[in-house]
């Protein structure tokens, strides 16, 4: 017996033993957990239930020269509840009021969302959704229904904000003012003017800390955040938004007409290098037309016969013809080695001079002049384009400009045809912008000017960067070259004999070269062979303004497809409608007095307002810019419907600011 009892004592002494050295292991446990790895568990278990999340600025808005918007952020909410932090008593007071006031403005039943919540409160639903992508002025009203007017922690109400990209023109332009979106990996996609311009436009971000509830849903703690976001700035684009009219309609107008594949228009200030206008259209599955790519900054090819104007420059700066030279056009065919040159005319011209070769667009003529008198040392006719830069990129901000091509001698491709063959646009190629540049350039005397997309960036009315004229090359020639083209291009469209003489009108002036190139003309098919039809030009003729250029791939050829018919009335059609509106535009600049008024007024109101900050101002007959810029410097949401100057604001003049949270701006 007390051998029993002495084996369960020892028994008890081991248990007991063993327990102590795991209490003091526990301890030692513990002990270095507080001490050594105290911070690395406490920022696990914070990372699992708490979580920095970053907040999306609003980018800028994107304006064209006259302050109309071409894009812009508009805020969204959605509101969720969470049934957990609603007291049973506040629960059961308010549901039916509030299921009243979310069915009188989202138009579904009351039921249906007493439903929704009691079974949100059954399930101890944190998250529930309640509505999505509502805007401004519906989210400040439902904050404010039986409730969610308690706030996050008493009435559940739980409010998440996202920026949702806006074109106000639509589909006009769309690829030219672009996106930009970031992937899962951070990388950016940048398109267009949006792309471009990014680091002005996207801001900098904030932060907030969000708190992980049921079904891996994150919460938002409190309403403020941790780090505010910082608004983007605004870039001023140098787009007319009135000629971008004009020129899109126009190029869709010839499109659908003669059912070609795509194209493109560009409208440039001569003087500036500033893109006033720049539309891209291609064909969809259905028939319809859309910005489907930049054609006009990314699609280099063969140019054709509008590269004839480069290489008459060419020969006229060498001095090996002069524009009374006399060229024989050998009945319209000329061999050289196994390749034969044709005119377009059968037959030919016979002997004629070389401006009229160039007004007529005589393939033979051209090929003879460059091969002949730059076969023994055709490096020479190379260095020579390549000293008006038109191997060179234009170094655009916009990704994805196509990449020219001029050979030289020894390059790949390069043969004994290829000075012939280069004569008249083809083994070169350039992009539609790449070609505008250089016809802008003799339109501008010899100055080539770098084409430009923006001219500031502004915060509110503040600019904090402006982009000035730059100039690539400040003489491409000698301004004896530039006379004499700048004639022949003129009588190209005025002379009987032109190429584009059915273009010309006796009211207004303008100068220019068709272009007719084959394309996919290796194919020994011809139904296969494909058209591209360009007109590139300026107006007016003298003391020219705009420049402008028009391509369009794959014209069908049984409606037509020569650069004078295709492409040729676009540009007219632009021309005649810019050079129309423009003397009404010089013509009233700052004499009409209701303007002078206006502009009195707004200064007037603009200081009351920076003085007191008390009452709304006038904005009518300001630019949608300058009046959101206004507004907003007043703490007052801004919603903008259409373009250009303020036609009307939905609040009064002289309402206390107190009284006002949101207006509505209706731009005309």
């Amino acid at each position: 017996m007390a051998t029993t009892e002495k084996n369960i004592l020892t028994r008890l002494y081991i248990v007991v033993g063993f327990l102590f050295l795991f209490a003091i292991a526990v301890l030692v446990k513990l002990v270095s957990i507080q001490m050594v790895d105290g911070d690395k568990y406490r920022k696990l278990a914070m990372d699992r239930t708490e979580k920095m999340f970053t907040i999306a600025p609003n980018r800028g808005n994107l304006y064209s020269d006259d302050g109309s918007l071409l894009a812009t952020s508009v805020s969204r909410y959605s509101i969720r509840f969470d049934a957990e932090t609603v007291s049973d008593k506040d629960f059961e007071e308010n549901v039916k009021p509030l299921s009243d006031a979310l069915s009188k403005t989202f138009n579904k039943p009351s039921s249906y969302y007493q439903q929704l919540f009691r079974k949100a409160k059954a399930n101890k639903n944190r998250y529930k959704l309640i509505a999505r992508n509502l805007d401004y002025s519906d989210y400040i009203k439902v904050k404010e229904f039986p409730l969610f007017n308690k706030g996050p922690y008493k009435g559940g109400l739980i409010v998440e904000q996202k920026t949702v990209r806006e074109h106000p023109l639509g589909k006009m332009a769309e690829r030219s003012v672009g996106y930009e979106r970031v992937d899962e990996n951070g990388y950016y996609t940048r398109v267009g003017l949006e792309g471009a311009f990014g680091e002005y436009l996207r801001g900098v971000e904030g932060k907030r800390l969000k708190q992980k509830i049921a079904k891996g849903q994150w919460k938002p703690i409190g309403f403020d955040n941790i780090v505010e976001p910082q608004d983007g700035y605004d870039v001023i684009s140098t787009i007319d938004i009135n000629i971008q009219d004009i020129a899109h309609h126009a190029l869709l107008g010839q499109l659908e007409k003669y059912k070609a594949d795509h194209g493109c228009v560009i409208v440039m200030e001569t003087k500036t290098g500033e893109i006033k206008a720049i539309s891209n259209l291609g064909i969809t599955g259905d028939g319809n037309y859309y910005e489907r790519l930049n054609y006009a900054i990314g699609e280099s090819h063969e140019p054709g016969s509008t590269f004839k104007l480069m290489s008459l420059v060419a020969a006229l700066e060498d001095k090996v013809v002069d524009t009374s030279t006399v060229i024989d056009t050998e009945k319209g065919q000329w061999r050289v080695y196994d390749r034969t040159v044709r005119d377009s005319k059968w037959g030919g011209y016979g002997k004629i001079s070389v401006a009229k070769a160039f007004e007529l667009s005589s393939n033979t003529a051209f090929a003879k002049i460059i091969h002949n008198n730059y076969k023994d040392n055709p490096g020479k006719f190379v260095n020579r384009l390549m000293n008006m830069d038109l191997h060179k990129e234009l170094g655009l901000p916009i990704n994805g400009e196509g990449k020219p091509v001029i050979r030289y001698p020894g390059d790949k491709g390069w043969s004994g045809i290829s000075l012939a063959w280069m004569s008249h646009g083809y083994e070169v190629a350039l992009t539609p912008l790449q070609t505008l540049s250089f016809y802008n350039a003799i339109a501008n005397d010899g100055e080539m000017v770098k084409p430009r997309l923006i001219k500031e960036v502004r915060e509110w009315d503040k600019t904090i960067l402006k982009f000035e004229k730059e100039v690539i090359n400040p003489s491409i020639c000698s301004k004896e070259t530039v006379n004499k083209v700048q004639q022949l291009l003129k009588d190209v469209v005025e002379k009987d004999y032109g190429t584009g003489h059915s273009l010309y009108s006796p009211n207004f002036s303008m100068a220019g070269k068709t272009g007719t190139c084959q394309k996919d003309y290796v194919s020994k098919d011809p139904n296969k062979l494909k058209y591209i039809s360009t007109f590139a030009g300026y107006f007016p003729a003298d003391n020219p303004k705009y420049s402008c250029i028009v391509v369009i791939h794959e014209p069908d050829k049984s409606v037509g497809y020569y650069g004078a018919d295709v492409s040729g009335p676009v540009f007219k059609s632009i021309a005649q409608k810019i050079y129309a509106t423009n003397p009404l535009t010089d013509e009233i600049d700052d004499v009409r007095p209701e303007e002078l008024q206006l502009e009195k007024n707004y200064e007037q109101y603009y200081a009351k307002a920076q003085e007191d900050y008390k009452i709304l101002p006038n904005v009518k007959g300001m630019s949608g810019m300058d009046a959101v810029a206004l507004l907003e410097n007043l703490g007052i949401e801004v919603e903008v419907k259409g373009n250009g100057k303020v036609r009307r604001q939905s609040i009064s003049q002289g309402t206390a600011l107190t009284k006002v949270k949101k207006i509505i701006l209706e731009l005309s």
